[in-house]
């Protein structure tokens, strides 16, 4: 069965008088925010111990270990910082927000631009959130 597009969906939701009739038909094409399969691949493809992930991340090992086995969902801001300290680059970066139902990083918004930029350019999250600082933008952590 092919996926539906996102507009696909949206257009049926909108012409579909019974709500659960839309829910269990497309069951298959709904999004699951579970990041820990994700985070996982991405954090193999590396070569750093999860603590040196956690140093880099800005947040404890516990914590860290939390977020990898499900218990804890992060949010968003912390996902970032796991996000640039696995080292990913601006698409997987979005693709897991998207996964994680969060915002993606939007460049009208100067705080994003800010974070985007330095995912861009590969900056470390501590030079990320220097320049946030700087700009007296909210940091990450």
């Amino acid at each position: 069965m092919q996926e539906k597009s996102t507009d696909d969906l949206r257009q049926e939701l909108m012409e579909r008088p019974d709500l659960d009739t839309y829910l269990k038909e497309n069951q298959a094409s709904f999004v699951q925010d579970d990041i820990t399969g994700q985070l996982a691949a991405y954090f193999e493809r590396g070569n750093q111990s999860k603590a040196a992930l956690a140093r880099k991340a800005g947040m404890s090992e516990v914590y860290l270990h939390q977020v990898f086995s499900g218990r804890r969902k992060p949010s968003r801001d912390r996902l970032l910082c796991l996000c640039v300290g696995m080292g990913l680059n601006l698409e997987e970066t979005q693709r897991m927000l998207k996964r994680a139902a969060c915002a993606p990083l939007y460049p009208k918004l100067r705080r994003d631009a800010i974070v985007t930029h330095g995912i861009l350019h590969g900056l470390s999250l501590n030079e990320i959130n220097d320049k946030l600082f700087v700009e007296n933008e909210k940091t990450l952590y």
